[in-house]
């Protein structure tokens, strides 16, 4: 079959199907989609929420004690401790009821969510870290989201196997680091980012075991560096005296010098290590991808992915999954599992369509939150028989009466949920974080928007009156109430579209880790910290573009090369085009693989 331009029924721009993509459907026995690709992932994005918290009553019965929830109370959704919720004290399938063929299937869909309860957080295996969201084994660990395996960590999201360290965004076996994004496997390292195996360091970025460097870029293997100059030990010492990270001004100094470094270094034009025919960034091991984004190890045959990997095989349109999984598609945080299609949170499990929250299940159509269950639809036992008979009618009669949403989009089989039946706003979720919209934006695309809840914080600590040095701090900043900096004060509006709490206080574990490490105390509330680590990681999109190396120097004249090219010339432009999500009006210098290797390693 050749490949078919298709017009997004969401954006109405067009994207194509290619040959293999409809050889992976049939496998699937899908249709292909209506929806582009970046569309079908923000839709997916759309029904996550990581790090929006909330205090709710407990719905079980004879409970009523106040937990920390995911759910707001004004969503109206029924919410159980998630220790009570993995108890044997209730049972799923009293919720259970009948398909209804005179009712479209997402409408029934919706009427059992909006009855079920959901655990209020997820948050396996926890030993004190109440305040965390989609985690696995954290101990003494506070607000981290989407990780796994940490202790001593705080305000961080997307990390493994990490200890005594804050504020990171992507990172994997770090100790006593600080404001890090995508690090690994490092030490002490501070303010830096896509570094590996660095110690005693700050301000880097794509170093690589480097150790006691500072403000420096594409380093491998170097010791006492500053600035992208080599200095004996005695010199370093002495000159990174000059340094204080102690201070918030000085740090915010040395952030303006290290900008001018990044504005005059090469950019490798994705991260793809150990990889085959992978197009994508920050993927390794893998072969036979493409859009994949975040991927570790032995991905195969797979596209528009990201975050997960780990064995995951010939799957589609996937967020955060894999461990060995197969056949995948439309679907979020699926781990050791196959064929699973428009779902989400669904763990050792086989053949599931359309459901939530269920583990080591097999055959379940339209189900929430069963365990060790097969053959079930809406909640409901069926026998083999039964359920192989109902299914293929059910898909019929998706197709013969859809759902259409407020904006006149169409849901037949082979859509993922419609996002007006999210249990999230557009702005409680990780949507925000990656595709940000205002609030009208959001309501014209037919997302719902949560307005900030009433805080009637009195603020006892303004940011200009935060002591600019560590050592001047004292113990009774534990009492203050600090004004977030993108804060509004008197008739002023609001200064970021970043889920600011427009305040925050300083924990005793927080304020003892900073003085440790001599860093300043923050200037903006956890979540507007968040969103800056974001913003300094590429979006997950991707952009065709040349190599910017011009034979003797970048391009744009600013970059000088220190080697031969292979294109040899000293004036030739280097012929090599590909993917990279550098998007073109974007002022980074952008190398290919070859050009960048002959100046970095």
């Amino acid at each position: 079959m050749n490949k078919e331009s298709r017009k997004c029924q969401n954006c109405g721009t067009e994207f194509w199907i290619e040959p293999e993509d409809f050889k992976f459907y049939e496998k699937i026995k899908v249709p292909p989609p209506t929806w582009c690709p970046e569309c079908r992932m923000i839709r997916r994005m759309a029904f996550r929420n990581e790090r929006a918290l909330y205090r709710k009553r407990c719905d079980a019965p004879g409970h009523n004690e106040e937990m920390i929830s995911i759910y707001s109370q004004e969503k109206n959704l029924k919410a159980y401790d998630y220790k009570f919720w993995w108890s044997d004290a209730w049972g799923p399938f009293s919720f259970g009821r009948e398909y209804d063929f005179s009712t479209p299937f997402f409408e029934q869909f919706k009427n059992l969510r909006n009855i079920f309860p959901f655990p209020t957080v997820s948050n396996a295996r926890a030993e004190n870290s109440e305040y965390c969201n989609v985690n696995d084994k954290s101990k003494d660990c506070y607000l981290i989201s989407a990780s796994y395996e940490n202790e001593r960590v705080m305000y961080s999201n997307r990390v493994a196997f990490s200890k005594d360290s804050s504020d990171l965004y992507v990172a994997f076996k770090d100790e006593l680091c600080y404001e890090d994004v995508a690090c690994k496997d490092s030490y002490k390292l501070f303010y830096s980012r896509d570094s590996l195996g660095c110690l005693d360091s700050a301000f880097l970025y794509n170093c690589h075991n480097c150790q006691n460097c500072f403000s420096s870029t594409n380093l491998r293997g170097k010791h006492f560096y500053i600035f992208n100059r080599p200095y004996t030990k005695e010199e370093y010492r002495e000159k990174i005296k000059e340094f204080d990270l102690g201070s918030y001004s000085k740090v915010q100094e040395v952030r303006q010098s290290f900008q001018k470094i990044l504005d005059h270094s090469i950019n490798r034009f994705a991260t793809l290590i150990k990889t085959t025919k992978v197009i994508g960034d920050n993927v390794s091991q893998s072969k036979n991808c493409y859009y994949a984004f975040d991927i570790e190890g032995g991905v195969e045959d797979s596209k528009f992915v990201n975050w997960g990997g780990y064995n995951m095989k010939d799957s589609y349109d996937v967020m955060g999954s894999g461990d060995g999984s197969e056949l995948l598609y439309d679907t979020f945080d699926a781990v050791k599992d196959s064929r699973i299609l428009f779902s989400s949170v669904v763990y050792d499990s086989h053949d599931v369509q359309y459901s939530y929250n269920c583990h080591g299940s097999n055959n379940l159509f339209a189900c929430i939150g069963l365990r060790n269950k097969s053959y079930c639809i809406l909640n409901k036992q069926y026998t083999k028989e039964e359920y192989e008979e109902l299914v293929p009618k059910i898909i019929e009669h998706m197709n013969q009466m859809p759902y259409t949403d407020k904006k006149g989009r169409i849901y037949r089989y082979g859509e993922f949920f419609p996002p007006e039946l999210s249990p999230f706003s557009y702005n409680e979720t990780i949507a925000q974080e990656y595709f940000p919209l205002t609030k009208e934006e959001a309501i014209d695309k037919g997302y719902s928007w949560k307005d900030p809840e009433a805080r009637n914080y009195h603020i006892t600590l303004k940011t200009e009156d935060i002591p600019d040095h560590i050592k001047d701090v004292k113990d009774d900043i534990l009492n203050q109430i600090i004004q977030c900096a993108h804060a509004p004060l008197g008739g002023e509006t609001a200064k970021c579209n970043e889920q600011c709490t427009q305040a925050f206080r300083i924990i005793p574990q927080e304020l003892d880790f900073l003085r440790k490490m001599n860093l300043p105390i923050p200037r903006l509330c956890p979540n507007c910290r968040h969103y800056q680590r974001i913003k300094q990681r590429n979006p997950l999109k991707l952009w065709h573009r040349r190599c910017q190396c011009a034979g003797a120097k970048s391009g744009n004249g600013i970059y000088q090369n220190t080697a031969d090219h292979m294109h040899h010339k000293k004036d030739e432009h280097c012929p090599n085009e590909f993917e990279t999500t550098y998007a073109p009006e974007r002022p980074e210098i952008v190398y290919c693989e070859q050009c960048y290797l002959r100046e970095v390693v």
